[in-house]
Protein backbone atom coordinates (compact mmCIF):
# COMPACT_ATOMS: atom_id res chain seq x y z
CA UNK A 1 0.00 0.00 0.00
CA UNK A 2 1.17 3.60 -1.02
CA UNK A 3 2.18 5.86 1.98
CA UNK A 4 2.63 9.17 1.51
CA UNK A 5 5.80 10.88 2.90
CA UNK A 6 5.29 12.72 6.29
CA UNK A 7 5.75 16.50 5.65
CA UNK A 8 8.79 17.38 7.29
CA UNK A 9 8.83 19.59 10.20
CA UNK A 10 11.20 21.99 9.99
CA UNK A 11 12.34 24.06 13.26
CA UNK A 12 12.53 27.68 12.72
CA UNK A 13 15.63 29.65 14.07
CA UNK A 14 15.89 26.32 16.01
CA UNK A 15 13.25 25.92 18.66
CA UNK A 16 12.56 29.41 18.60
CA UNK A 17 9.63 29.61 20.57
CA UNK A 18 11.09 27.70 23.37
CA UNK A 19 14.48 29.21 23.75
CA UNK A 20 16.33 31.82 22.48
CA UNK A 21 16.32 31.88 18.88
CA UNK A 22 19.33 31.19 16.33
CA UNK A 23 21.29 30.41 19.52
CA UNK A 24 22.89 26.46 20.18
CA UNK A 25 20.90 26.11 23.14
CA UNK A 26 17.82 26.65 20.55
CA UNK A 27 18.89 24.07 18.05
CA UNK A 28 19.79 21.25 20.63
CA UNK A 29 16.12 21.44 21.91
CA UNK A 30 15.19 21.46 18.27
CA UNK A 31 17.17 18.15 17.38
CA UNK A 32 15.76 16.80 20.97
CA UNK A 33 12.32 17.54 20.14
CA UNK A 34 12.22 15.25 16.80
CA UNK A 35 12.54 18.08 14.55
CA UNK A 36 13.26 16.74 10.61
CA UNK A 37 14.96 19.84 10.08
CA UNK A 38 16.70 23.02 11.34
CA UNK A 39 16.35 26.67 10.06
CA UNK A 40 18.81 29.63 10.39
CA UNK A 41 20.14 32.14 9.12
CA UNK A 42 23.79 33.49 7.93
CA UNK A 43 25.58 36.81 7.77
CA UNK A 44 28.66 38.37 7.73
CA UNK A 45 31.05 40.63 10.59
CA UNK A 46 32.57 42.78 9.60
CA UNK A 47 36.08 40.52 9.23
CA UNK A 48 34.21 38.27 7.06
CA UNK A 49 32.74 35.68 9.70
CA UNK A 50 30.03 33.78 9.15
CA UNK A 51 27.57 34.19 11.83
CA UNK A 52 24.52 33.43 12.71
CA UNK A 53 21.50 35.80 13.21
CA UNK A 54 18.07 36.94 11.74
CA UNK A 55 17.84 40.52 11.99
CA UNK A 56 20.44 42.87 9.98
CA UNK A 57 20.67 44.36 13.78
CA UNK A 58 21.77 43.18 17.21
CA UNK A 59 19.51 45.47 19.07
CA UNK A 60 16.29 43.10 19.42
CA UNK A 61 18.32 39.66 20.02
CA UNK A 62 21.17 41.17 21.83
CA UNK A 63 22.63 43.50 24.53
CA UNK A 64 24.22 45.50 21.78
CA UNK A 65 23.15 48.44 19.51
CA UNK A 66 24.09 48.47 15.70
CA UNK A 67 24.35 46.71 12.40
CA UNK A 68 25.90 43.15 12.76
CA UNK A 69 28.16 43.99 9.24
CA UNK A 70 29.87 46.64 11.65
CA UNK A 71 30.90 43.85 14.28
CA UNK A 72 34.05 41.79 14.11
CA UNK A 73 33.55 38.24 15.25
CA UNK A 74 34.85 39.30 18.74
CA UNK A 75 32.90 41.83 19.21
CA UNK A 76 30.05 40.24 18.68
CA UNK A 77 30.96 37.10 20.51
CA UNK A 78 30.93 39.76 23.38
CA UNK A 79 27.45 40.51 23.02
CA UNK A 80 24.59 38.34 24.99
CA UNK A 81 21.82 36.92 22.94
CA UNK A 82 20.50 35.44 25.60
CA UNK A 83 18.89 37.44 27.68
CA UNK A 84 16.65 38.88 25.66
CA UNK A 85 14.39 36.11 25.98
CA UNK A 86 14.82 35.13 29.97
CA UNK A 87 17.42 35.87 32.55
CA UNK A 88 18.06 32.05 32.50
CA UNK A 89 19.89 31.78 29.27
CA UNK A 90 22.29 34.97 30.36
CA UNK A 91 25.47 35.03 28.54
CA UNK A 92 24.36 32.92 25.54
CA UNK A 93 26.84 34.06 22.70
CA UNK A 94 25.88 34.33 19.13
CA UNK A 95 27.02 31.44 17.16
CA UNK A 96 29.28 30.72 14.39
CA UNK A 97 28.02 28.75 10.93
CA UNK A 98 30.79 26.59 11.87
CA UNK A 99 29.97 26.15 15.63
CA UNK A 100 26.28 24.93 13.92
CA UNK A 101 27.21 22.99 11.96
CA UNK A 102 29.70 20.73 14.26
CA UNK A 103 26.65 20.69 16.95
CA UNK A 104 24.81 18.87 14.20
CA UNK A 105 27.38 16.63 13.62
CA UNK A 106 27.59 15.66 16.92
CA UNK A 107 24.51 14.84 17.14
CA UNK A 108 24.69 12.95 13.86
CA UNK A 109 21.51 15.11 12.67
CA UNK A 110 20.36 13.36 9.19
CA UNK A 111 17.83 15.98 8.86
CA UNK A 112 17.46 19.05 6.38
CA UNK A 113 19.50 22.28 7.40
CA UNK A 114 18.05 24.82 5.48
CA UNK A 115 20.75 28.04 5.69
CA UNK A 116 18.75 31.41 4.97
CA UNK A 117 21.07 34.22 3.38
CA UNK A 118 20.15 37.55 4.58
CA UNK A 119 21.23 39.31 1.43
CA UNK A 120 17.94 41.16 0.86
CA UNK A 121 18.64 44.19 2.68
CA UNK A 122 22.53 43.89 3.20
CA UNK A 123 24.30 42.27 0.13
CA UNK A 124 27.15 40.96 1.99
CA UNK A 125 29.00 41.04 -1.07
CA UNK A 126 31.42 37.31 -1.28
CA UNK A 127 29.04 35.86 1.37
CA UNK A 128 27.90 33.24 -1.59
CA UNK A 129 31.58 32.22 -2.17
CA UNK A 130 32.39 31.99 1.38
CA UNK A 131 29.54 29.63 1.69
CA UNK A 132 30.88 28.10 -1.57
CA UNK A 133 34.36 27.19 0.22
CA UNK A 134 33.37 26.52 3.82
CA UNK A 135 31.01 23.68 2.19
CA UNK A 136 33.57 22.13 -0.24
CA UNK A 137 35.81 22.18 3.04
CA UNK A 138 33.65 21.11 5.62
CA UNK A 139 31.69 17.77 4.58
CA UNK A 140 28.48 16.91 6.22
CA UNK A 141 26.14 13.96 6.43
CA UNK A 142 22.18 15.58 6.40
CA UNK A 143 21.15 17.57 3.54
CA UNK A 144 21.86 21.28 2.94
CA UNK A 145 18.94 24.17 1.52
CA UNK A 146 20.19 27.72 0.62
CA UNK A 147 17.55 29.57 0.32
CA UNK A 148 16.79 33.38 0.55
CA UNK A 149 14.25 36.47 -0.58
CA UNK A 150 17.13 37.59 -2.73
CA UNK A 151 17.39 36.25 -6.43
CA UNK A 152 20.59 36.95 -7.27
CA UNK A 153 22.54 35.27 -4.04
CA UNK A 154 20.75 31.93 -4.83
CA UNK A 155 21.75 32.15 -8.77
CA UNK A 156 25.48 33.08 -7.71
CA UNK A 157 25.85 30.52 -5.20
CA UNK A 158 24.32 27.66 -7.06
CA UNK A 159 26.71 28.31 -9.82
CA UNK A 160 29.33 27.68 -7.12
CA UNK A 161 27.64 25.12 -5.13
CA UNK A 162 25.60 22.72 -7.00
CA UNK A 163 25.77 20.26 -5.08
CA UNK A 164 23.05 22.09 -2.68
CA UNK A 165 19.38 22.54 -2.50
CA UNK A 166 17.95 25.45 -3.74
CA UNK A 167 14.41 27.49 -2.09
CA UNK A 168 13.34 30.98 -2.93
CA UNK A 169 11.53 32.57 -0.36
CA UNK A 170 8.72 34.82 -0.50
CA UNK A 171 6.21 36.41 1.54
CA UNK A 172 3.86 37.65 -2.06
CA UNK A 173 5.93 37.43 -5.02
CA UNK A 174 4.70 34.29 -5.69
CA UNK A 175 5.31 34.76 -9.78
CA UNK A 176 8.69 35.19 -9.19
CA UNK A 177 9.22 32.15 -7.33
CA UNK A 178 7.33 30.04 -9.87
CA UNK A 179 9.62 31.55 -12.67
CA UNK A 180 12.44 30.49 -11.23
CA UNK A 181 11.43 27.22 -10.61
CA UNK A 182 10.22 26.93 -13.68
CA UNK A 183 14.24 27.87 -14.86
CA UNK A 184 15.29 25.01 -12.50
CA UNK A 185 17.00 27.88 -10.68
CA UNK A 186 15.57 26.72 -7.32
CA UNK A 187 14.03 22.98 -6.46
CA UNK A 188 11.34 24.66 -3.79
CA UNK A 189 9.33 27.11 -2.75
CA UNK A 190 9.05 28.70 0.54
CA UNK A 191 6.24 31.06 0.76
CA UNK A 192 4.50 32.87 4.02
CA UNK A 193 1.58 30.26 5.26
CA UNK A 194 -0.37 33.41 4.53
CA UNK A 195 -0.27 33.17 1.13
CA UNK A 196 -0.45 29.91 0.47
CA UNK A 197 -3.86 30.20 2.03
CA UNK A 198 -4.88 32.67 0.06
CA UNK A 199 -3.57 30.90 -3.43
CA UNK A 200 -5.15 27.49 -2.88
CA UNK A 201 -5.52 26.71 -6.44
CA UNK A 202 -1.28 26.39 -6.47
CA UNK A 203 -1.88 23.29 -3.98
CA UNK A 204 -2.16 20.47 -6.11
CA UNK A 205 1.07 21.84 -8.85
CA UNK A 206 3.93 22.23 -6.04
CA UNK A 207 5.31 20.90 -3.05
CA UNK A 208 5.36 23.93 -0.49
CA UNK A 209 7.74 24.22 2.53
CA UNK A 210 5.44 27.02 4.09
CA UNK A 211 6.60 29.73 7.17
CA UNK A 212 5.69 30.67 10.19
CA UNK A 213 3.16 27.54 11.27
CA UNK A 214 3.01 28.14 14.57
CA UNK A 215 -0.78 27.78 15.20
CA UNK A 216 -2.00 24.00 15.57
CA UNK A 217 -5.01 24.79 12.79
CA UNK A 218 -2.19 26.00 10.46
CA UNK A 219 -0.19 22.86 11.12
CA UNK A 220 -3.30 20.79 10.97
CA UNK A 221 -3.66 22.92 7.41
CA UNK A 222 -0.09 21.74 6.62
CA UNK A 223 -0.20 18.16 7.57
CA UNK A 224 -3.77 17.33 5.88
CA UNK A 225 -2.51 18.94 2.61
CA UNK A 226 0.47 17.18 2.89
CA UNK A 227 2.96 19.83 1.95
CA UNK A 228 6.91 18.98 1.74
CA UNK A 229 7.72 20.51 4.48
CA UNK A 230 6.45 23.72 6.71
CA UNK A 231 8.94 25.89 9.28
CA UNK A 232 7.82 26.41 12.86
CA UNK A 233 8.69 27.88 16.03
CA UNK A 234 7.36 24.89 18.02
CA UNK A 235 8.92 21.85 16.62
CA UNK A 236 7.56 19.62 19.60
CA UNK A 237 4.04 20.48 18.76
CA UNK A 238 4.41 20.56 15.35
CA UNK A 239 5.70 16.30 16.40
CA UNK A 240 2.52 15.91 18.32
CA UNK A 241 0.06 17.39 15.44
CA UNK A 242 1.54 15.50 12.93
CA UNK A 243 1.48 12.14 14.89
CA UNK A 244 -2.40 12.68 15.09
CA UNK A 245 -2.89 13.52 11.35
CA UNK A 246 -0.11 11.77 9.42
CA UNK A 247 0.65 9.12 11.90
CA UNK A 248 4.35 7.64 12.56
CA UNK A 249 6.89 7.39 10.34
Amino acid sequence: MFRRPLTQIIAHRGSKGTRPENTLAAFQTAIDAGADGIETDVQLTRDDQLVIMHDERVDRTTDGTGYLKDFTLAELKALDAGRFFSPEYAGTPVPTLDEVIQLLIRNDFRGVFNLELKTNKVPYPGIEQRLASYFQRQPVPFRVVFSSFRAKSLITLRTLYPEAEYAKLFKTAGQQARRMQRRHQVGALHPDIHWVKANRFWLPHVQLRPWTVNSEADMTYCFRHHFAGMFTDYPARAVAVREEIQGES
